[in-house]
Protein backbone atom coordinates (compact mmCIF):
# COMPACT_ATOMS: atom_id res chain seq x y z
CA UNK A 1 0.00 0.00 0.00
CA UNK A 2 1.37 3.41 -0.98
CA UNK A 3 1.71 6.15 1.63
CA UNK A 4 2.01 9.05 -0.86
CA UNK A 5 -0.13 12.18 -0.96
CA UNK A 6 0.67 13.09 2.64
CA UNK A 7 0.00 16.80 2.15
CA UNK A 8 -3.67 16.17 1.38
CA UNK A 9 -4.32 13.87 4.35
CA UNK A 10 -2.65 15.42 7.37
CA UNK A 11 -5.09 15.89 10.25
CA UNK A 12 -5.20 16.94 13.88
CA UNK A 13 -2.12 19.07 14.46
CA UNK A 14 -1.99 20.10 10.81
CA UNK A 15 -5.53 21.53 10.90
CA UNK A 16 -4.66 23.32 14.13
CA UNK A 17 -1.55 24.84 12.53
CA UNK A 18 -3.64 26.03 9.58
CA UNK A 19 -6.13 27.67 11.93
CA UNK A 20 -3.58 29.59 13.94
CA UNK A 21 -1.76 30.70 10.79
CA UNK A 22 -4.84 32.38 9.35
CA UNK A 23 -4.62 36.16 9.31
CA UNK A 24 -7.10 37.61 11.78
CA UNK A 25 -9.32 40.52 10.87
CA UNK A 26 -7.61 42.64 13.52
CA UNK A 27 -4.48 42.62 11.35
CA UNK A 28 -5.94 44.69 8.55
CA UNK A 29 -4.16 47.96 7.83
CA UNK A 30 -7.05 50.36 8.34
CA UNK A 31 -7.10 53.16 10.95
CA UNK A 32 -9.71 52.71 13.65
CA UNK A 33 -10.91 56.27 13.09
CA UNK A 34 -12.28 55.31 9.68
CA UNK A 35 -14.17 52.38 11.17
CA UNK A 36 -15.73 54.09 14.19
CA UNK A 37 -16.96 57.13 12.25
CA UNK A 38 -19.58 54.99 10.51
CA UNK A 39 -21.69 54.94 13.67
CA UNK A 40 -20.51 58.17 15.30
CA UNK A 41 -23.06 60.27 17.22
CA UNK A 42 -23.34 63.77 18.65
CA UNK A 43 -23.52 62.31 22.17
CA UNK A 44 -20.25 60.48 21.70
CA UNK A 45 -18.67 63.63 20.27
CA UNK A 46 -19.47 65.52 23.49
CA UNK A 47 -17.99 62.72 25.60
CA UNK A 48 -14.87 62.61 23.42
CA UNK A 49 -14.37 66.37 23.70
CA UNK A 50 -14.67 66.27 27.51
CA UNK A 51 -12.26 63.33 27.73
CA UNK A 52 -9.80 65.02 25.36
CA UNK A 53 -9.74 68.22 27.43
CA UNK A 54 -9.18 66.33 30.70
CA UNK A 55 -6.39 64.22 29.20
CA UNK A 56 -4.72 67.37 27.85
CA UNK A 57 -4.76 68.90 31.34
CA UNK A 58 -3.18 65.73 32.70
CA UNK A 59 -0.61 65.74 29.89
CA UNK A 60 0.53 69.33 30.57
CA UNK A 61 2.68 68.80 33.71
CA UNK A 62 3.66 65.27 32.66
CA UNK A 63 4.90 66.37 29.24
CA UNK A 64 6.94 69.21 30.75
CA UNK A 65 8.39 66.94 33.46
CA UNK A 66 9.30 64.20 30.99
CA UNK A 67 10.90 66.70 28.62
CA UNK A 68 13.10 68.00 31.44
CA UNK A 69 13.97 64.44 32.50
CA UNK A 70 14.96 63.79 28.88
CA UNK A 71 17.39 66.71 28.84
CA UNK A 72 15.42 68.89 26.42
CA UNK A 73 13.45 72.13 26.76
CA UNK A 74 9.99 71.95 28.41
CA UNK A 75 8.05 73.01 25.33
CA UNK A 76 9.43 70.02 23.42
CA UNK A 77 7.37 67.74 25.64
CA UNK A 78 4.24 69.60 24.53
CA UNK A 79 5.35 69.41 20.88
CA UNK A 80 5.53 65.65 21.30
CA UNK A 81 2.12 65.34 22.96
CA UNK A 82 0.58 67.57 20.32
CA UNK A 83 2.09 66.12 17.13
CA UNK A 84 2.51 62.46 18.07
CA UNK A 85 -0.86 62.40 19.82
CA UNK A 86 -2.57 63.73 16.69
CA UNK A 87 -1.02 61.21 14.27
CA UNK A 88 -1.58 58.22 16.54
CA UNK A 89 -5.25 59.13 16.92
CA UNK A 90 -5.65 59.84 13.21
CA UNK A 91 -3.93 56.71 11.89
CA UNK A 92 -3.76 54.32 14.87
CA UNK A 93 -5.24 50.89 15.33
CA UNK A 94 -6.80 51.61 18.74
CA UNK A 95 -10.02 53.41 19.52
CA UNK A 96 -8.72 55.19 22.63
CA UNK A 97 -4.92 55.27 22.53
CA UNK A 98 -3.32 58.53 23.75
CA UNK A 99 0.28 59.03 22.67
CA UNK A 100 2.97 61.37 23.89
CA UNK A 101 6.25 61.45 25.79
CA UNK A 102 6.59 58.69 28.37
CA UNK A 103 8.96 57.87 31.21
CA UNK A 104 10.32 54.84 29.38
CA UNK A 105 12.21 57.11 26.98
CA UNK A 106 13.52 59.66 29.47
CA UNK A 107 16.92 58.12 30.18
CA UNK A 108 17.39 56.95 26.60
CA UNK A 109 16.68 60.41 25.19
CA UNK A 110 18.86 62.10 27.79
CA UNK A 111 21.76 59.82 26.86
CA UNK A 112 21.35 60.46 23.12
CA UNK A 113 21.08 64.23 23.59
CA UNK A 114 24.15 64.29 25.84
CA UNK A 115 26.22 62.23 23.40
CA UNK A 116 24.96 63.33 19.98
CA UNK A 117 22.90 66.49 20.54
CA UNK A 118 19.41 67.21 19.25
CA UNK A 119 20.48 66.43 15.69
CA UNK A 120 21.40 62.91 16.75
CA UNK A 121 18.09 62.52 18.57
CA UNK A 122 16.11 63.71 15.55
CA UNK A 123 17.91 61.28 13.23
CA UNK A 124 17.54 58.38 15.68
CA UNK A 125 13.82 59.03 16.14
CA UNK A 126 13.15 59.36 12.40
CA UNK A 127 14.98 56.08 11.79
CA UNK A 128 12.99 54.46 14.60
CA UNK A 129 9.78 55.70 13.00
CA UNK A 130 10.78 54.16 9.68
CA UNK A 131 11.57 50.86 11.42
CA UNK A 132 8.13 50.83 13.06
CA UNK A 133 6.40 51.53 9.75
CA UNK A 134 8.30 48.63 8.18
CA UNK A 135 7.34 46.42 11.15
CA UNK A 136 3.68 47.30 10.65
CA UNK A 137 3.70 46.83 6.87
CA UNK A 138 5.42 43.45 7.32
CA UNK A 139 2.76 42.57 9.91
CA UNK A 140 5.18 42.00 12.75
CA UNK A 141 2.85 43.44 15.38
CA UNK A 142 1.98 40.04 16.80
CA UNK A 143 5.66 39.13 17.21
CA UNK A 144 6.08 41.65 20.02
CA UNK A 145 4.34 39.14 22.31
CA UNK A 146 7.37 36.87 22.00
CA UNK A 147 9.47 39.27 24.07
CA UNK A 148 9.31 37.58 27.50
CA UNK A 149 7.52 39.31 30.35
CA UNK A 150 10.66 38.93 32.47
CA UNK A 151 12.57 41.22 30.09
CA UNK A 152 9.71 43.72 29.85
CA UNK A 153 9.28 43.81 33.63
CA UNK A 154 13.05 44.00 34.13
CA UNK A 155 13.79 46.97 31.90
CA UNK A 156 10.63 48.79 33.05
CA UNK A 157 11.75 48.51 36.68
CA UNK A 158 15.29 49.48 35.68
CA UNK A 159 14.04 52.58 33.85
CA UNK A 160 12.02 53.55 36.93
CA UNK A 161 15.18 53.31 39.06
CA UNK A 162 17.14 55.50 36.64
CA UNK A 163 14.37 58.11 36.64
CA UNK A 164 14.43 58.27 40.43
CA UNK A 165 18.23 58.58 40.47
CA UNK A 166 18.01 61.41 37.94
CA UNK A 167 15.58 63.42 40.08
CA UNK A 168 17.24 63.13 43.50
CA UNK A 169 19.37 66.19 42.76
CA UNK A 170 16.39 68.52 42.26
CA UNK A 171 14.24 66.94 44.98
CA UNK A 172 16.88 67.53 47.66
CA UNK A 173 18.20 70.74 46.11
CA UNK A 174 21.72 69.36 45.71
CA UNK A 175 24.41 71.26 43.84
CA UNK A 176 26.43 68.92 41.63
CA UNK A 177 30.09 69.59 40.91
CA UNK A 178 29.89 67.53 37.71
CA UNK A 179 27.14 66.71 35.23
CA UNK A 180 26.99 62.90 35.27
CA UNK A 181 25.08 61.00 32.58
CA UNK A 182 25.33 57.36 33.62
CA UNK A 183 23.30 56.12 36.60
CA UNK A 184 26.35 54.84 38.47
CA UNK A 185 28.06 58.22 38.09
CA UNK A 186 24.90 59.93 39.34
CA UNK A 187 24.91 57.77 42.48
CA UNK A 188 28.54 58.66 43.12
CA UNK A 189 27.82 62.35 42.61
CA UNK A 190 24.80 62.23 44.93
CA UNK A 191 26.94 60.81 47.74
CA UNK A 192 29.76 63.28 47.04
CA UNK A 193 27.44 66.31 47.08
CA UNK A 194 25.15 65.25 49.93
CA UNK A 195 26.46 68.15 51.98
CA UNK A 196 24.80 70.68 49.62
CA UNK A 197 21.33 69.59 50.80
CA UNK A 198 18.79 72.47 50.51
CA UNK A 199 15.96 72.24 53.04
CA UNK A 200 13.59 74.64 51.24
CA UNK A 201 13.79 72.59 48.04
CA UNK A 202 13.24 69.41 50.06
CA UNK A 203 10.19 70.97 51.76
CA UNK A 204 8.65 71.89 48.40
CA UNK A 205 9.38 68.38 47.17
CA UNK A 206 7.66 66.82 50.19
CA UNK A 207 4.65 69.12 49.78
CA UNK A 208 4.41 68.11 46.12
CA UNK A 209 4.61 64.41 47.01
CA UNK A 210 1.91 64.79 49.65
CA UNK A 211 -0.45 66.42 47.15
CA UNK A 212 0.31 63.78 44.49
CA UNK A 213 -0.32 60.93 46.94
CA UNK A 214 -3.33 62.15 48.92
CA UNK A 215 -5.23 64.42 46.49
CA UNK A 216 -6.49 61.55 44.24
CA UNK A 217 -8.07 59.89 47.29
CA UNK A 218 -10.44 62.84 47.70
CA UNK A 219 -10.87 64.59 44.34
CA UNK A 220 -9.63 62.34 41.56
CA UNK A 221 -11.53 64.30 38.88
CA UNK A 222 -8.91 67.08 38.97
CA UNK A 223 -5.38 65.84 38.17
CA UNK A 224 -3.18 65.83 41.26
CA UNK A 225 -0.13 66.83 39.22
CA UNK A 226 -1.88 70.04 38.11
CA UNK A 227 -2.79 70.89 41.71
CA UNK A 228 0.78 70.22 42.86
CA UNK A 229 2.16 72.49 40.15
CA UNK A 230 -0.23 75.36 40.99
CA UNK A 231 0.07 75.12 44.79
CA UNK A 232 3.84 74.72 44.92
CA UNK A 233 4.42 77.47 42.35
CA UNK A 234 2.35 79.85 44.49
CA UNK A 235 4.17 78.80 47.67
CA UNK A 236 7.59 79.47 46.14
CA UNK A 237 6.36 82.77 44.68
CA UNK A 238 4.80 84.04 47.91
CA UNK A 239 7.47 82.81 50.35
CA UNK A 240 10.31 83.75 48.00
CA UNK A 241 12.06 80.47 48.81
CA UNK A 242 15.41 80.26 46.98
CA UNK A 243 14.25 77.19 45.06
CA UNK A 244 15.14 76.61 41.41
CA UNK A 245 12.23 76.87 39.00
CA UNK A 246 12.01 75.86 35.36
CA UNK A 247 12.51 79.50 34.39
CA UNK A 248 15.79 79.63 36.33
CA UNK A 249 17.28 76.74 34.33
CA UNK A 250 15.51 76.84 30.95
CA UNK A 251 14.33 79.37 28.41
CA UNK A 252 10.56 79.02 28.07
CA UNK A 253 9.01 79.41 24.62
CA UNK A 254 5.40 79.41 23.49
CA UNK A 255 6.35 79.45 19.82
CA UNK A 256 4.88 76.86 17.48
CA UNK A 257 7.20 74.04 16.46
CA UNK A 258 9.40 74.53 13.41
CA UNK A 259 10.34 71.96 10.80
CA UNK A 260 13.96 70.78 11.18
CA UNK A 261 15.84 68.31 9.00
CA UNK A 262 18.73 66.40 10.58
CA UNK A 263 22.12 65.97 8.97
CA UNK A 264 22.02 62.61 7.19
CA UNK A 265 25.21 60.81 6.24
CA UNK A 266 25.95 57.09 6.08
CA UNK A 267 28.39 57.16 9.05
CA UNK A 268 25.79 59.00 11.18
CA UNK A 269 23.02 56.62 10.15
CA UNK A 270 25.23 53.66 11.07
CA UNK A 271 26.17 55.25 14.40
CA UNK A 272 22.54 56.04 15.29
CA UNK A 273 21.16 52.63 14.28
CA UNK A 274 21.42 51.05 17.78
CA UNK A 275 19.58 54.04 19.27
CA UNK A 276 16.92 53.83 16.56
CA UNK A 277 16.45 50.12 17.17
CA UNK A 278 16.05 50.69 20.91
CA UNK A 279 13.50 53.46 20.42
CA UNK A 280 11.54 51.40 17.87
CA UNK A 281 11.38 48.25 20.00
CA UNK A 282 10.51 50.12 23.18
CA UNK A 283 7.86 52.24 21.44
CA UNK A 284 6.33 49.14 19.87
CA UNK A 285 6.25 47.22 23.16
CA UNK A 286 4.81 50.05 25.22
CA UNK A 287 2.26 51.09 22.58
CA UNK A 288 0.92 47.60 22.03
CA UNK A 289 0.86 46.95 25.77
CA UNK A 290 -1.19 50.11 26.21
CA UNK A 291 -3.53 48.91 23.44
CA UNK A 292 -4.02 45.57 25.17
CA UNK A 293 -4.83 47.29 28.47
CA UNK A 294 -7.33 49.64 26.83
CA UNK A 295 -8.93 46.75 24.92
CA UNK A 296 -9.75 45.15 28.24
CA UNK A 297 -11.27 48.40 29.52
CA UNK A 298 -13.65 48.97 26.59
CA UNK A 299 -14.12 45.45 25.20
CA UNK A 300 -12.53 46.24 21.86
CA UNK A 301 -9.75 44.77 19.69
CA UNK A 302 -6.90 46.91 18.44
CA UNK A 303 -5.11 46.50 15.09
CA UNK A 304 -1.52 45.97 16.12
CA UNK A 305 0.10 46.47 12.72
CA UNK A 306 -1.84 49.66 11.98
CA UNK A 307 -0.86 50.90 15.43
CA UNK A 308 2.83 50.31 14.63
CA UNK A 309 2.51 52.26 11.39
CA UNK A 310 0.80 55.13 13.20
CA UNK A 311 3.46 55.16 15.92
CA UNK A 312 6.12 55.27 13.22
CA UNK A 313 4.50 58.23 11.46
CA UNK A 314 3.97 59.95 14.83
CA UNK A 315 7.62 59.60 15.82
CA UNK A 316 8.83 60.89 12.46
CA UNK A 317 6.49 63.87 12.72
CA UNK A 318 7.44 64.57 16.33
CA UNK A 319 11.17 64.47 15.58
CA UNK A 320 10.99 66.68 12.51
CA UNK A 321 9.04 69.34 14.44
CA UNK A 322 11.24 69.52 17.52
CA UNK A 323 9.66 66.80 19.65
CA UNK A 324 11.11 63.70 21.26
CA UNK A 325 10.24 59.98 20.89
CA UNK A 326 6.64 59.13 21.71
CA UNK A 327 4.61 56.06 22.41
CA UNK A 328 1.24 55.03 23.78
CA UNK A 329 0.86 56.32 27.33
CA UNK A 330 -1.01 53.81 29.48
CA UNK A 331 -1.97 56.24 32.25
CA UNK A 332 -3.28 58.91 29.85
CA UNK A 333 -5.07 56.26 27.77
CA UNK A 334 -6.75 54.94 30.93
CA UNK A 335 -7.77 58.48 31.90
CA UNK A 336 -9.28 58.92 28.43
CA UNK A 337 -11.39 55.79 28.85
CA UNK A 338 -12.48 56.64 32.40
CA UNK A 339 -13.69 60.07 31.27
CA UNK A 340 -15.82 58.77 28.41
CA UNK A 341 -13.47 58.76 25.45
CA UNK A 342 -14.37 55.93 23.08
CA UNK A 343 -13.05 57.02 19.68
CA UNK A 344 -9.85 58.57 18.26
CA UNK A 345 -11.64 61.94 18.23
CA UNK A 346 -10.80 62.26 21.94
CA UNK A 347 -7.09 61.93 21.14
CA UNK A 348 -7.36 64.55 18.40
CA UNK A 349 -9.12 66.93 20.80
CA UNK A 350 -6.34 66.28 23.33
CA UNK A 351 -3.75 67.39 20.74
CA UNK A 352 -5.67 70.56 19.87
CA UNK A 353 -6.03 71.51 23.56
CA UNK A 354 -2.30 70.90 24.13
CA UNK A 355 -1.63 73.31 21.22
CA UNK A 356 -3.81 75.97 22.88
CA UNK A 357 -2.05 75.42 26.22
CA UNK A 358 1.33 75.79 24.50
CA UNK A 359 0.43 79.16 23.01
CA UNK A 360 -1.52 80.62 25.93
CA UNK A 361 -0.16 79.14 29.17
CA UNK A 362 3.41 78.09 28.42
CA UNK A 363 5.04 81.29 29.78
CA UNK A 364 3.59 80.47 33.23
CA UNK A 365 5.52 77.17 33.23
CA UNK A 366 8.62 79.15 34.21
CA UNK A 367 7.19 79.39 37.74
CA UNK A 368 7.06 75.61 38.33
CA UNK A 369 9.60 74.56 41.01
CA UNK A 370 12.08 71.88 40.03
CA UNK A 371 11.39 69.82 43.22
CA UNK A 372 7.76 69.59 42.08
CA UNK A 373 8.91 68.26 38.71
CA UNK A 374 11.07 65.73 40.57
CA UNK A 375 8.11 64.67 42.75
CA UNK A 376 5.90 64.18 39.69
CA UNK A 377 8.57 61.97 38.13
CA UNK A 378 8.93 60.01 41.38
CA UNK A 379 5.22 59.15 41.15
CA UNK A 380 5.57 58.32 37.45
CA UNK A 381 8.48 56.00 38.27
CA UNK A 382 6.53 54.35 41.08
CA UNK A 383 3.51 53.76 38.86
CA UNK A 384 5.56 52.29 36.04
CA UNK A 385 7.95 50.12 38.05
CA UNK A 386 5.49 47.26 38.57
CA UNK A 387 7.01 46.28 41.92
CA UNK A 388 4.07 43.99 42.74
CA UNK A 389 4.67 42.06 39.55
CA UNK A 390 8.40 41.90 40.33
CA UNK A 391 7.66 40.61 43.84
CA UNK A 392 5.32 37.96 42.46
CA UNK A 393 7.92 36.82 39.93
CA UNK A 394 10.58 36.56 42.61
CA UNK A 395 8.31 34.29 44.65
CA UNK A 396 6.80 32.08 41.96
CA UNK A 397 8.96 32.16 38.83
CA UNK A 398 11.60 29.52 38.03
CA UNK A 399 15.17 30.41 38.93
CA UNK A 400 16.05 30.84 35.25
CA UNK A 401 13.34 33.50 34.84
CA UNK A 402 14.50 35.27 38.00
CA UNK A 403 18.02 35.30 36.56
CA UNK A 404 16.78 36.97 33.36
CA UNK A 405 14.73 39.48 35.38
CA UNK A 406 17.59 40.53 37.66
CA UNK A 407 20.08 40.63 34.78
CA UNK A 408 17.81 42.96 32.79
CA UNK A 409 17.24 45.25 35.79
CA UNK A 410 20.94 45.53 36.64
CA UNK A 411 22.06 46.08 33.03
CA UNK A 412 19.36 48.72 32.48
CA UNK A 413 20.55 50.69 35.50
CA UNK A 414 24.29 50.17 35.12
CA UNK A 415 24.55 50.38 31.33
CA UNK A 416 21.57 51.13 29.10
CA UNK A 417 18.48 49.64 27.51
CA UNK A 418 20.28 48.38 24.39
CA UNK A 419 22.62 46.22 26.46
CA UNK A 420 19.81 45.13 28.80
CA UNK A 421 17.36 44.03 26.09
CA UNK A 422 20.10 42.39 24.03
CA UNK A 423 21.54 40.46 26.95
CA UNK A 424 18.07 39.56 28.21
CA UNK A 425 17.00 38.16 24.84
CA UNK A 426 20.24 36.18 24.44
CA UNK A 427 19.98 34.76 27.96
CA UNK A 428 16.29 33.94 27.51
CA UNK A 429 16.97 32.24 24.18
CA UNK A 430 19.76 30.13 25.66
CA UNK A 431 17.58 29.07 28.59
CA UNK A 432 14.67 28.32 26.25
CA UNK A 433 16.87 26.17 24.05
CA UNK A 434 18.10 24.30 27.11
CA UNK A 435 14.52 23.64 28.22
CA UNK A 436 13.52 22.43 24.75
CA UNK A 437 16.58 20.22 24.57
CA UNK A 438 15.72 18.77 27.97
CA UNK A 439 12.18 17.83 26.94
CA UNK A 440 13.06 16.60 23.46
CA UNK A 441 13.74 12.89 23.25
CA UNK A 442 13.74 9.97 20.90
CA UNK A 443 12.87 6.49 22.09
CA UNK A 444 12.49 3.07 20.60
CA UNK A 445 9.07 1.46 20.65
CA UNK A 446 9.08 -2.02 22.16
CA UNK A 447 6.21 -4.49 22.01
CA UNK A 448 4.15 -4.98 25.18
CA UNK A 449 5.41 -1.76 26.73
CA UNK A 450 2.40 -0.40 28.66
CA UNK A 451 1.25 3.09 27.86
CA UNK A 452 -2.14 4.81 27.72
CA UNK A 453 -2.08 5.35 23.96
CA UNK A 454 -4.54 3.72 21.52
CA UNK A 455 -1.83 3.89 18.85
CA UNK A 456 0.92 2.53 21.06
CA UNK A 457 3.22 -0.05 19.54
CA UNK A 458 2.06 -2.67 22.05
CA UNK A 459 -1.12 -2.82 19.99
CA UNK A 460 0.77 -3.10 16.70
CA UNK A 461 2.65 -5.88 14.99
CA UNK A 462 6.16 -4.76 14.11
CA UNK A 463 7.82 -6.61 11.21
CA UNK A 464 10.83 -8.71 12.20
CA UNK A 465 13.55 -6.52 10.69
CA UNK A 466 11.92 -3.16 11.45
CA UNK A 467 12.62 -0.70 14.25
CA UNK A 468 10.25 2.16 15.20
CA UNK A 469 11.55 5.30 16.89
CA UNK A 470 9.36 8.14 18.08
CA UNK A 471 10.69 11.69 18.45
CA UNK A 472 9.01 13.89 21.07
CA UNK A 473 9.56 17.66 21.05
CA UNK A 474 11.08 20.13 18.59
CA UNK A 475 14.12 19.01 16.61
CA UNK A 476 16.70 21.78 16.71
CA UNK A 477 20.43 22.15 17.06
CA UNK A 478 20.54 22.11 20.86
CA UNK A 479 18.90 18.66 20.97
CA UNK A 480 20.58 17.09 17.94
CA UNK A 481 22.84 14.74 19.89
CA UNK A 482 19.76 12.94 21.27
CA UNK A 483 18.91 11.42 17.87
CA UNK A 484 22.26 9.90 16.98
CA UNK A 485 21.66 6.56 18.69
CA UNK A 486 18.91 5.60 16.22
CA UNK A 487 21.71 4.16 14.07
CA UNK A 488 23.16 1.90 16.75
CA UNK A 489 21.46 -1.19 15.30
CA UNK A 490 22.37 -1.74 11.64
CA UNK A 491 20.87 -5.25 11.44
CA UNK A 492 17.72 -3.78 9.97
CA UNK A 493 15.75 -3.60 6.77
CA UNK A 494 13.43 -0.71 7.72
CA UNK A 495 13.74 2.21 10.13
CA UNK A 496 10.41 3.90 10.93
CA UNK A 497 10.71 7.41 12.40
CA UNK A 498 7.46 8.61 13.97
CA UNK A 499 7.16 12.41 14.27
CA UNK A 500 3.61 13.04 15.49
CA UNK A 501 4.94 15.00 18.51
CA UNK A 502 7.48 17.09 16.59
CA UNK A 503 5.92 20.56 16.11
CA UNK A 504 8.97 22.16 14.50
CA UNK A 505 12.32 21.37 12.90
CA UNK A 506 15.18 23.78 12.27
CA UNK A 507 17.97 23.52 9.69
CA UNK A 508 20.16 21.50 12.03
CA UNK A 509 17.34 19.04 12.67
CA UNK A 510 16.68 18.56 8.95
CA UNK A 511 20.39 18.12 8.30
CA UNK A 512 20.56 15.46 11.00
CA UNK A 513 17.61 13.58 9.49
CA UNK A 514 19.35 13.80 6.13
CA UNK A 515 22.52 12.30 7.62
CA UNK A 516 20.48 9.47 9.15
CA UNK A 517 18.80 8.74 5.82
CA UNK A 518 22.11 8.77 3.92
CA UNK A 519 23.73 6.47 6.49
CA UNK A 520 20.76 4.11 6.27
CA UNK A 521 20.98 4.07 2.49
CA UNK A 522 24.65 3.07 2.75
CA UNK A 523 23.63 0.24 5.10
CA UNK A 524 20.74 -0.71 2.77
CA UNK A 525 18.13 0.29 5.31
CA UNK A 526 14.96 1.98 4.09
CA UNK A 527 13.70 4.91 6.17
CA UNK A 528 9.94 5.45 6.53
CA UNK A 529 8.52 8.58 8.16
CA UNK A 530 5.21 8.53 10.02
CA UNK A 531 2.91 11.46 10.77
CA UNK A 532 5.15 14.39 9.83
CA UNK A 533 3.55 17.68 10.84
CA UNK A 534 3.16 20.70 8.59
CA UNK A 535 6.23 22.79 9.44
CA UNK A 536 8.67 19.85 9.53
CA UNK A 537 7.22 18.62 6.22
CA UNK A 538 7.79 21.99 4.55
CA UNK A 539 11.36 22.13 5.88
CA UNK A 540 12.07 18.59 4.66
CA UNK A 541 10.65 19.34 1.22
CA UNK A 542 12.80 22.45 0.85
CA UNK A 543 15.90 20.53 1.94
CA UNK A 544 15.27 17.79 -0.65
CA UNK A 545 14.75 15.15 2.04
CA UNK A 546 11.34 14.10 0.69
CA UNK A 547 12.85 13.49 -2.72
CA UNK A 548 15.78 11.61 -1.17
CA UNK A 549 13.54 9.27 0.84
CA UNK A 550 10.71 9.06 -1.68
CA UNK A 551 7.17 10.38 -1.31
CA UNK A 552 5.84 6.83 -0.87
CA UNK A 553 7.84 6.53 2.35
CA UNK A 554 6.04 9.41 4.07
CA UNK A 555 2.96 8.05 5.81
CA UNK A 556 0.16 9.84 7.61
CA UNK A 557 -0.27 7.18 10.34
CA UNK A 558 1.74 4.52 12.10
CA UNK A 559 -0.51 1.77 10.67
CA UNK A 560 0.28 2.72 7.07
CA UNK A 561 3.95 3.14 8.01
CA UNK A 562 4.08 -0.43 9.35
CA UNK A 563 2.27 -1.72 6.25
CA UNK A 564 4.86 0.07 4.18
CA UNK A 565 7.61 -1.62 6.24
CA UNK A 566 6.07 -5.05 5.51
CA UNK A 567 6.07 -4.26 1.77
CA UNK A 568 9.73 -3.24 1.89
CA UNK A 569 10.79 -6.35 3.83
CA UNK A 570 8.91 -8.63 1.43
CA UNK A 571 10.52 -6.91 -1.56
CA UNK A 572 13.98 -7.36 0.01
CA UNK A 573 13.30 -11.08 0.63
CA UNK A 574 12.26 -11.57 -2.98
CA UNK A 575 15.41 -9.92 -4.31
CA UNK A 576 17.56 -12.07 -2.04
Amino acid sequence: MSCGGLSGRLAGRENFMEQISEKPKTDKLKPKLFSVMKQYSAKQFVQDVIAGIIVAIIALPLSIALALASGVNPEQGLYTAMIAGFFVSLLGGSRVQIAGPTAAFATIVAGIVAADGMDGLILSTVMAGILMIVMGVCRLGRLIKFIPSTITAGFTFGIAVTIVLGQIKDFFGLTFQNAPIESVDKMVEIVRCAGTFHWQAFAIGLLSLAILIFWPKKLDKIPASLIAVIVCSLVVKLTKFPVNTIGDLYTISNALPKFVLPSVTFPRVRAMLPNAFTIAVLAAIESLLSCVVSDGMIGSKHRSNMELIAQGVANIGSALFGGIPATGAIARTAANVKNGGRTPIAGIVHSIVVLIILVVLMPYASMIPMPTIAAILFIVAYNMCGWKNIRSMMKTAPKSDILVLLTTIVLTVVFDLVVAIGAGLVLTSLLFMKRMADVTETREWVEYDEENDPDHISLKKIPTNTRVYEINGPMFFAASEKFQYMLHDTDLKVLVIRMRDVPAVDASGVELLKDIVKQCQKDKIQVVFSHVNEQPMRAMEKAGLVQLVGQDNFCSHIDTALERAVQIEMAVIKTE
